[in-house]
């Protein structure tokens, strides 16, 4: 289908899913993470989450959306940016394709995701807008479904619109 890339609230958007760029123990963080437990409502979502346990780097697992307007919420942990040197990027790779799966799994016709890492991860925006573009287009190569990479500053979409993708 198709790929896009927007500004905006992640949490706002009418999808099959979205992605929680999430922790390994999937509770409740800041920055996308917190506001998709804020919007999904923060008891229901974490108690889906703790019958889950948890999660490790570069998986997915996935929950109800409750409150918000999407029907899932996947939940992936990206990597901590280690300086490059660490597997990173492997790790990154692995959340867009886990995450992606899985929701062709379910029936998703639609997702859309945070630029996963690029928050308090401290991964570089601009590796990981690569690293989503490409395995986003990678998977839909051979995937039929539509794909929105939703970044919430303008200094991501300036940057995204430099590189050709917004």
């Amino acid at each position: 289908m198709a790929f896009r890339v927007c500004q905006g609230d992640i949490t706002k958007i009418r999808a099959d899913a979205i992605v929680n760029a999430a922790n390994t123990g999937l509770r409740q963080g800041s920055g996308v993470c917190g506001a998709i437990f804020r919007a999904a409502g923060p008891k229901k979502l974490q108690a889906a989450c703790d019958a889950i346990g948890g999660c490790p780097v570069g998986e997915a697992v996935l929950t109800e959306g409750f409150d918000l307007p999407a029907r899932y919420v996947v939940h992936t942990v990206g990597p901590v940016w280690r300086g490059g040197g660490c597997g990173e990027e492997a790790q990154l790779r692995r959340c867009y394709q886990n995450a992606l799966c899985l929701a062709a799994e379910k029936g998703c016709a639609s997702i859309a995701f945070p630029l996963i890492s690029s928050g308090i991860f401290g991964y570089p925006k601009r590796e990981a807008l690569r690293v989503a573009r490409e395995e986003i287009e990678g998977f839909l190569a051979g995937g039929d479904m539509a794909v929105t990479l939703m970044l919430f500053d303008g200094e991501t979409a300036a940057l995204a619109a430099e590189m050709g993708l917004l």
